[in-house]
């Protein structure tokens, strides 16, 4: 029986790896085809379906590492989702003005190279039982650029997005009410760019010790 669970998890998260894999390159085709053809105030609507698919997806890893299917730290995966998350529903859905600027192709390009190294890395890894030296050497060490871009791209659209949250005043929850409970989405904004500040430099850190990790162990093997 137990075997039977094993063979039934590596099928269900090689399935999970992949589509969520090939969601990202259709992220990337479309980014950079739009890129080339008509300029970066139209990536977003153009890659925003496999976004939305893609970037939601993630969801079901931290539902995956509280059932112990995998054995990444939600403590670490939480943090990175939600982040994400917050970018994609809570910022460039829900104000359209942040859509056309040019951190906005960085961010994609940035996510969507590192997304689909890290699913494919994970995908071979279920699929077949190895991967490649050669992307085991990427999924842990493209980060190393692709981690501040994205990461500054994030911090600058949350900003951008700013002045458009506080006119708008969407998602805000005006008293008196009800509940007797009050919610400014503005300042929820400034706070998630507050957490930035010790948390970029705090998993950027958790990244290279587990890039030095994995690689000295691929050595040793």
């Amino acid at each position: 029986m137990a075997g039977f669970f094993s063979v039934l998890r590596r099928l269900y998260l090689s399935v999970y790896n992949w589509t969520v894999f090939f969601g990202w390159v259709q992220v990337l085709y479309l980014v950079l085809k739009t890129l080339k053809e008509s300029g970066h105030e139209h990536v977003y609507e153009a890659a925003e379906k496999p976004l939305l698919f893609a970037q939601t997806a993630a969801v079901l890893e931290i539902l995956h590492g509280l059932v112990g299917l995998v054995r990444s730290p939600v403590s670490a995966t939480l943090p990175q989702i939600g982040s994400r998350l917050y970018l994609v529903w809570g910022i460039l859905y829900s104000f359209p003005e942040t859509r056309n600027h040019v951190l906005v192709t960085s961010l994609l390009i940035s996510w969507s190279l590192t997304e689909i190294i890290r699913y494919s890395f994970f995908g071979m890894k279920e699929a077949f039982g190895f991967t490649p030296s050669w992307l085991l050497w990427l999924r842990y060490s493209t980060f190393l650029l692709l981690y501040p871009t994205g990461i500054s791209s994030e911090v600058g659209l949350i900003y951008i997005a700013l002045p458009f949250i506080k006119n708008s005043e969407k998602y805000c929850i005006r008293m008196p009410n009800k509940w007797n409970f009050s919610f400014d989405y503005f300042y929820a904004a400034i706070i998630a760019l507050g957490i930035y500040v010790p948390g970029s430099p705090h998993m950027y850190t958790y990244m290279l010790a587990q890039r030095k990790k994995a690689l000295s162990k691929s050595k040793r093997e």
